[in-house]
C-alpha cells in the first residue's frame, strides 16, 4: 500500500494549502522525479507565507516519501511511479465506464441493505425513502486503486444477484442480467477532498483533490434503478471533451465534438 495513506495534512490552512500545492505539482509531473526544489526562503516568498510554514508542509511531503532532505544538498522530488491513467471522453462517458469495467478489478469493501438516505431519495425521484442495497468498492489497475464507488440500487432489484457478484463483476452486466432495460442517466461532475476512509481506501493523502461523479441511471419507465457516487484519483483518471469550432463571423463558437472517442489507457 502507498505510503500516502498514514500521512495526514499538515496543521494550519496555509501550510495544507503549500502542503497540496507541492504535491499536486509533484503527481502531475510538473515537479519531475530528482528535480531540486527551491529554497524554504525561495518557496515562503513564492506562496506568500513563512518559513516555518513551509517546513510544515516539506515535513509532510517527506513522511509521504515524495520529497528527500539532504542537509547541504537541498531537497529532491521523489516522484511515485508513473501509473497508467485512463482516459474518458466524456461525451462517451458511459458506454466507456461499462468497458474500463470489464478490464479493472474491484474490491468489495462494504455490503448491505438500508432505507435510502434523504438524497437518494430526492435524486431517484421517489416520495418516501426506499429499501436499497449499498455497496462501497474500490476498483484498481495492477493493484494501485483509482476509484472509490458507491452504489445504492432499489432491493427488490439487487436481490437478483449476490454479494460475490458484485465484488466480480461490473454493475451495470447485473443489472441487466437482472432484467433491467436501462435507457438513460444523468450524471454531474465535479471535485472534493478526500476524507480518511477515502483516502486510506485509495492510498492518497487525507485532504488530497478527487473527482467527484454522481449519476443516476433510469429504465424504461424512467424509474432509477441505480444511484452511483464515485470518487476519482486525478493522477490515475481524467475527463476529455473535444470540441468544434461552428458558426460564422461573430456568432462563431465551441461546440462538443459528439460522438468522438478517446478511452485509451495511456
Amino acid at each position: 500500500m502507498n505510503r500516502q495513506n498514514d500521512v495526514s495534512l499538515p496543521e494550519g490552512t496555509k501550510a495544507r494549502g503549500v502542503y497540496l500545492a507541492l504535491r499536486d505539482q509533484i503527481m502531475s509531473g510538473r515537479l519531475s522525479d530528482g528535480e531540486t526544489l527551491p529554497t524554504e526562503q525561495r518557496l515562503a516568498e513564492s506562496h506568500g507565507v513563512s518559513r516555518v510554514t513551509v517546513r510544515k508542509a516539506l515535513d509532510v511531503l517527506a513522511d509521504a516519501g515524495l520529497i528527500k532532505r539532504r542537509a547541504g544538498s537541498g531537497t529532491t522530488v521523489c516522484a511515485p511511479a508513473d501509473h497508467q491513467r485512463t482516459a474518458m471522453n466524456f461525451n462517451t462517458l458511459m458506454p466507456q465506464l461499462v468497458e474500463m469495467g470489464n478490464k479493472t478489478t474491484a474490491r468489495l469493501l462494504s455490503f448491505a441493505y438500508e432505507t435510502s438516505p434523504d438524497y437518494v431519495t430526492r435524486a431517484m425521484g421517489w416520495d418516501t425513502p426506499q429499501m436499497v442495497q449499498v455497496a462501497t468498492r474500490v476498483r484498481q489497475v495492477d493493484e494501485t486503486p483509482f476509484s472509490h464507488l458507491t452504489t445504492y440500487v432499489p432491493a427488490h432489484i439487487a436481490e437478483n444477484y449476490s454479494e460475490n457478484d458484485l465484488a466480480t463483476q461490473p454493475l451495470f452486466s447485473l443489472l441487466e442480467r437482472s432484467g433491467v432495460q436501462i435507457v438513460n442517466a444523468h450524471q454531474t461532475v465535479s471535485a472534493t477532498l478526500a476524507g480518511p476512509e477515502v483516502a486510506l481506501a485509495l492510498g492518497v493523502a487525507v485532504g488530497s483533490a478527487l473527482l467527484s461523479l454522481d449519476r443516476v441511471v433510469r429504465d424504461v419507465d424512467g424509474s432509477g434503478v441505480e444511484y452511483l457516487s464515485a470518487l476519482y484519483r486525478p493522477d490515475m483518471f481524467r475527463l476529455e471533451m473535444p470540441l468544434t469550432r461552428v458558426g460564422q463571423q461573430n456568432e462563431r463558437h465551441w461546440e462538443p465534438a459528439i460522438g468522438q472517442m478517446n478511452g485509451d489507457v495511456q
